[in-house]
């Protein structure tokens, strides 16, 4: 049995979506191929397809007599993440063989990493990366070779833009293939102790870049429960990984064994075989449901509050975060992850992983279990896990315990009754806050407005001692149509800062936080965004400003009609907004929805004030 809150809000989304839904799945269901793909070209787009293969590949495609495996990788060797897909290539077209297919990289998409760029001119690029990735990986499908499709990505917007251009091909089955996380190393909660240390001029940066070289060591993905890993867990919990996929380190034998596995799953459901599964019947309104869930079951990434709905909308299925409020309500926190704990996502997977955690939210019915995986069963098939027998990849059922029920609980004895991102609303608009890495005594703040409109200013302040007292330091025009929406994660330290000196502080934003979003109270994505008119760009400072993330409350002391009546903040023009490949994306900036819709440049027309009043 299913809880029936988990039944209301998916029958919910049901109705809201009743005609994008059936419009893309008429789209899908005309497209179902009808045997091979290569037999649907002509001899001269046949040839152009297969010109610079290996022979023996040739043989095969010359005669489209066995399915063509379609790679789109985001590899490249500047980010320890995807480093390791460097080989999947090889691995996939030797397994391919041996499947009786072939397979072909038929493209690459850009990735790039907010680690890198945080606090940096590129970050004003990263959001919309995701768009450009999903529109790279439909230039690399559009071939129309291909009887299935495997995707190679890992990090922030890598996979949200992989997922919604493969929805575009709703009609091909489709494997994500991640690449796994790094091994331990420095223990997040020493990293970010240095980083609050420089932050107040106690620790040299030689001291801050041996920590950040400590902690991010080798190929493989960021150890912390950011939004990379949040992507691997939405991807397993939507039944778009084999089980168990997820966190098992790369360059390991297991490793190499599941991309095979992988490899073989994508012929096996190819059309051309008994068990067709097209991704656009894998993606559905029970699977979106079950992503929700597993995020807020797992306090994951604040940036899925906007790649949840951005990927629902690519499949024809509207969400929005009252969606995400109502499960928020009957989804215990299970998972104490770094920033919300001391554990890594190895820990983590040691102590029973993604098996133990869809087991346990499955038996309190809180996922839904008749979905189609792309392991041929329902969700049930994801209460196992991986295990190596004769160098091939085989399950056998994950932990039925917790092997440390300090990360990993259960739903009798969670961490917190309720999951661990919430929304906010009020007279400042409607935003989300991630709670489940702050303590429950900062979790409402009422204070002093302090208003910004570049985070560099608001770090000068600290910097100059002018935070130190209870504040809420507003950060504007950080929204996708004014900058492109970038993280505003090199504040975190200073308001950390002022936090452990006992000030009550919290932060107000229409920018994004890291998906590492820690111990302070940041109400973010917060729209309609001032660029649009919203009502931050009439905040001034002194106003008294509640964030309540108990209450789900986002208000401001000052009579509406007192407040809309003043001039609103106009965005500024002097901080040299163009330049660095920002001209590039004016059309971007300008059609963006606002966060609750995605923060899409696929849907400009869609209402967007509608959205966020539920009504959509």
């Amino acid at each position: 049995m299913t809880h029936p809150v988990l039944d209301s809000v998916t029958a919910k989304i049901v109705e809201r979506s009743r005609e994008t839904r059936a419009a893309y799945l008429d789209d899908m269901h005309a497209r179902r191929p009808e045997g091979l793909a290569r037999k649907r070209l002509s001899a001269g787009n046949q040839a152009h397809a297969f010109a610079g293969c290996a022979l023996h590949d040739k043989k095969e495609l010359f005669g489209a007599s066995w399915p063509n495996i379609g790679i789109i990788t985001s590899y490249n060797d500047m980010l320890s993440a995807h480093q390791p897909f460097e080989a999947f290539p090889e691995i996939i077209r030797m397994a391919a063989r041996k499947a009786g297919a072939t397979a072909q990289v038929s493209g690459g998409v850009p990735a790039m990493c907010d680690g890198v760029t945080q606090g940096q001119t590129g970050m004003e690029m990263s959001l919309f990366s995701r768009d450009v990735i999903a529109m790279a990986t439909a230039v690399s499908l559009s071939h129309d070779t291909y009887d299935a499709a495997l995707y190679l990505g890992v990090c922030d917007k890598i996979v949200p833009g992989l997922l919604i251009g493969a929805l575009q091909f709703g009609y091909l089955p489709a494997i994500f293939v991640p690449a796994g996380p790094m091994p331990s190393g420095l223990p997040n909660q020493e990293k970010q102790r240095i980083r609050q240390l420089f932050a107040e001029g106690k620790a040299t940066r030689e001291d801050l870049m041996k920590a950040e070289a400590e902690s991010y060591h080798s190929p493989g993905t960021c150890t912390f429960y950011g939004t990379a890993n949040s992507n691997q867990m939405l991807m397993e919990i939507m039944g778009l990984h084999l089980p168990g996929a997820a966190f098992v380190n790369p360059n390991t034998p297991l490793r190499k064994a599941l991309t095979e596995a992988a490899t073989q799953r994508a012929v096996e459901i190819t059309a051309a075989k008994d068990s067709y599964t097209p991704i656009g019947e894998v993606v559905t309104e029970k699977s979106i449901v079950n992503a929700i869930v597993g995020l807020l079951a797992t306090g994951g990434s604040t940036n899925h509050t906007l790649h949840i709905p951005a990927i629902a909308r690519a499949a024809g299925i509207i969400v929005n975060w009252d969606d995400f409020t109502e499960l928020s309500h009957i989804t215990p926190l299970l998972t104490k992850i770094y920033p919300n704990g001391y554990a890594d996502v190895n820990h983590f997977h040691t102590a029973g992983g993604m098996g133990l955690l869809t087991r346990e939210l499955l038996d309190a019915g809180l996922l839904h279990r008749d979905v189609k995986t792309v392991s041929g069963g329902d969700l049930s098939d994801y209460t196992t896990e991986p295990i190596l027998d004769g160098g091939k990849a085989v399950w056998r059922e994950a932990p039925i315990a917790s092997k440390d029920t300090a990360i990993i609980s259960t739903v009798e004895k969670p961490f917190n009754a309720e999951g661990g991102v919430r929304v906010l609303a009020g007279k400042l608009g409607r935003g989300v806050v991630k709670v489940s890495a702050v303590a429950e005594q900062h979790r409402k703040v009422t204070a002093p407005a302090r208003v910004f409109d570049d985070q560099n200013d608001m770090y000068k302040a600290f910097e100059a001692g002018e935070l130190n007292k209870d504040v809420v330091c507003v950060v504007r025009f950080q929204g996708p149509r004014a900058n492109g929406m970038p993280e505003l994660h090199k504040l975190t330290p200073p308001l950390g800062v002022l936090q452990d000196k006992g000030f009550a502080v919290a932060l107000v934003t229409d920018g994004r936080m890291s998906g590492a979003s820690g111990k302070i109270p940041a109400a973010i994505h917060v729209g309609p965004e001032a660029a649009s008119g919203g009502p931050l760009a009439y905040v001034q400072d002194g106003d008294i400003i509640t964030l309540d993330a108990e209450a789900g409350v986002l208000e401001i002391d000052v009579d509406e009609a007192v407040l809309m009546a003043r001039i609103p903040a106009q965005q500024p023009t002097n901080r040299g907004r163009l330049g660095f490949g920002r001209d590039l994306f004016g059309s971007f900036r300008a059609q963006c929805t606002e966060a609750e819709a995605g923060a899409s440049c696929f849907h400009p027309n869609e209402n967007a004030r509608q959205t966020f009043e539920g009504k959509a």
